[in-house]
């Protein structure tokens, strides 16, 4: 019984984590990117490989959260 009381909050933990992750790590891309755009004068190139590179990380992070979820560690 205490199981399918927890079960709730367990999903909402992994939705915040997964969320987390992933804005975290596409907000670090992104000003990255600017921050380099504005250092070498490029405006939009290390923009959008800094927003590429934060999507994959995010991405690749989401999915190692879920995996370790569901492995029950």
């Amino acid at each position: 019984m205490r199981q399918n009381k927890r079960r709730p909050y367990q999903s909402m933990a992994l939705y915040s984590a997964i969320l987390s992750q992933l804005v975290g790590s596409i907000l670090i891309g992104i000003f990255g990117g600017r921050w380099l755009d504005k250092i070498w004068d490029t405006t939009p190139l290390f923009l959008i490989i800094g927003l590429l590179l934060g999507l994959s990380a995010g991405t690749y992070a989401m999915l190692r959260t879920v995996q370790h979820f569901y492995s029950g560690d």
